[in-house]
């Protein structure tokens, strides 16, 4: 085991090498801060086992935080690489490797986790819930992506990462690629992805069954319809990438041909299968965005969102084509012109419920009561740059343009206006918008707007030049290129922006510290004179049981109409009752331990390994089928106890 410990931790690379002893120190520190202040029972029971959806809201954004973290380094390392001709700050391979993490990583363990984070926290309570409708799953949910994604992250300091593309394309990430680093990216979306199909699951029974009375579908909240129609199409996608995965698994480990040419095998059914998910995937992340910056649009607008339906079924329209445009990603590899023609039409005509979407929000902002807040100021950003990545889009359906622009920075700038534009700010601005509902105070103004401009601007100042870049013939993938190329001007803008993105981050993670130690403690639910029930509950941080008294909806904007009727949600001489709750779970975190046990085996073919912790992962399983019925029961919050804390919200609010 030394041997295999010694021969697989990287420490030939200065900055891996630095990435190491960075971990160590701080993990050591974390340690140390627990047992010094006796931490750890805390951590056990009030974290890692909970159940109650706000706290595992929470944990998804913390991580989703330190993703981005990790994937803008990655970035950074990129466009210091790229600033100027010929240059070796990174070796070809570690380039690779960094292209690879970068994409996979802002895509899968940070848009999606920070967006499946904020709909823990805010769909029960816009629904008038009480918890999820599988609470002990929604804890199993977390931890698989958690501990899939570090089966994922650790690959770069022992191992070595892989370095195929976010793509992995066959044949390049079985022939083209010894060493555990595609198994690693194989086996960490797979344990990682288990937990995104059964949130999915966990969120369209949620939806359908637990709303509060009066609520209807068609007086859901925009950001709980984004919700259930994202969970759908997480349903009937990942269990594709399940699948692929698998069987490119059993290729690099037990000599399968599915995509090798070898005995009839065919590359081109991976590029097929992934992106039967991958496409998708995109919605996935942008819808519970459009739903965000509805939310905060309509609110800060002070008016009920404009054109409420046509947003649903231009909601219904984009999922049901997200799953027939993949083969836009195929214009370049030989398909016939019938073929290009069917995809340019469906591609294309994804754009006019986008484009809806648009005029949606426009016609919540015309004489609209506007207030200019950060979160607001993300939503405003968000509008004219998501169109550049729209427009981009429409021409990149155009089979016969598409050939000319797909293997060229012009679409490197095309997905980052979209993903970007259409999810890191929503993620920013849901962030900054549901603080006060997490947190109990709101983020620093000041701060969150200078964030806003470093990063909005710097955005801008990085991608811009990209489109200018592939019409100028660079080609994307690419580590170095010569002077005579002439692309070293664009590239250097183009880096400054990037430095500018960051700064912006750095500020946001900044003004949470300070936010911490210096704002002023809500008292009250309702931050923000908000329009849904997320803003309903007692007290900014909503007790573990929600709301004392479930409310009962009358209409769109359901708070909105509470206040306007000057209608009190807990009335002081309500009769309460008692509410039932689940109780806290420890099986979940020791099963995904176990997955993360058994992933870590089979990537490096230590076969005792993966037994032991595939047979771990069956027997609890096993113990949760036996003890279900305990676990599952729960237990009562009794009125006296409803009302002494409700009595005590009030004093101190």
């Amino acid at each position: 085991m030394f041997n295999f410990i010694k021969d697989n931790l990287i420490l030939n690379d200065p900055m891996i090498l630095g990435a190491n002893i960075s971990i160590l120190i701080t993990v050591i520190g974390i340690v140390f801060v627990l047992t010094y202040f006796k931490k750890w029972k805390w951590l056990w029971t009030e974290w890692i086992t909970t159940v109650d959806h706000k706290r595992i809201g929470i944990m998804y954004i913390l991580a989703a935080l330190l993703m981005l973290f990790r994937g803008g380094v990655d970035a950074l390392l990129m466009r210091a690489q790229l600033t100027v001709p010929n240059n070796e700050i990174l070796t070809p391979q570690h380039y690779n490797e960094i292209f690879t993490t970068h994409g996979t990583i802002m895509i899968l363990f940070m848009a999606m986790p920070f967006l499946l984070g904020l709909m823990n926290v805010v769909v029960p309570l816009q629904l008038g819930a009480r918890d999820v409708a599988f609470p002990y799953l929604n804890n199993l949910s977390f931890w698989s992506f958690f501990f899939g994604a570090i089966l994922f992250n650790i690959s770069f300091v022992f191992g070595g990462s892989p370095d195929a593309g976010w793509t992995n394309y066959a044949p390049l990430a079985i022939e083209g690629s010894p060493g555990p680093g595609i198994n690693y990216y194989l086996l960490g979306l797979q344990v990682s992805g288990i937990g995104t199909l059964l949130t999915g699951i966990n969120f369209i029974v949620t939806i359908i069954k637990m709303r509060a009375p009066g609520m209807t579908l068609l007086r859901m909240p925009m950001f709980s319809w984004t919700t259930l129609i994202t969970s759908f199409i997480i349903v009937f996608a990942f269990p594709i990438l399940t699948v692929t995965l698998a069987l490119m698994t059993f290729d690099r480990l037990f000599g399968t041909h599915f995509f090798t040419l070898t005995d009839g095998g065919n590359p081109m059914l991976w590029s097929n299968l992934f992106w039967l998910w991958g496409h998708p995937e995109v919605y996935i992340v942008v819808l519970p965005a459009f739903g965000i910056f509805s939310e905060v649009i309509a609110t800060f607008a002070r008016k009920t969102l404009f054109g409420y339906k046509s947003m649903i079924i231009s909601l219904v329209v984009i999922s049901f084509l997200s799953f027939l445009v993949w083969v836009h990603h195929f214009f370049t590899m030989g398909g016939s012109a019938a073929i290009n023609n069917v995809f340019s039409i469906t591609t294309m005509a994804i754009a006019i419920p986008t484009g809806i979407k648009i005029f949606n929000w426009l016609g919540t902002l015309y004489k609209g009561r506007i207030q200019f807040t950060t979160a607001m100021m993300w939503a405003l950003a968000f509008i004219p740059t998501f169109v550049i990545g729209g427009v981009t889009g429409v021409m990149l359906g155009m089979a016969a343009a598409d050939f000319q622009y797909h293997n060229n920075y012009f679409l490197v700038a095309h997905f980052h206006y979209t993903l970007i534009a259409g999810v890191v700010f929503a993620c920013f601005a849901g962030f900054v918008y549901w603080y006060p509902k997490m947190f109990g105070h709101k983020m620093n103004e000041r701060l969150g707007k200078l964030a806003l401009w470093f990063f909005t601007i710097g955005f801008n100042v990085c991608f811009l030049p990209q489109f200018l870049l592939g019409f100028a013939g660079m080609p994307r993938r690419v580590y170095t290129y010569v002077p005579e190329d002439g692309w070293t001007a664009l590239n250097v803008v183009s880096t400054i922006g990037a430095i500018g993105m960051g700064i912006g981050f750095v500020i946001l993670v900044y003004n949470v510290y300070y936010s911490y130690r210096n704002a002023k403690r809500e008292t009250m639910g309702d931050a923000w004179n908000g329009r849904t029930l997320e803003w309903a509950t007692t007290t900014a941080v909503p007790p573990h049981y929600n709301f004392a008294v479930v409310p009962e909806v009358k209409g769109i904007d359901a708070f909105w109409h509470i206040k306007q009727e000057n209608n009190e949600v807990n009335k002081e001489n309500l009769e309460y009752k008692p509410i039932h709750m689940p109780s806290n779970a420890s099986t979940p975190f020791v099963m995904s331990a176990l997955f993360f046990v058994a992933g870590f085996g089979l990537v490096f073919e230590l076969w005792w390994m993966a037994v032991l912790g595939g047979i771990g992962v069956l027997a609890c399983m096993v113990l949760r089928s036996t003890r279900s019925y305990k676990e599952d029961e729960g237990y009562y919050v009794s009125p006296e106890q409803i009302k002494k804390l409700e009595k005590q919200f009030k004093e101190e609010a």
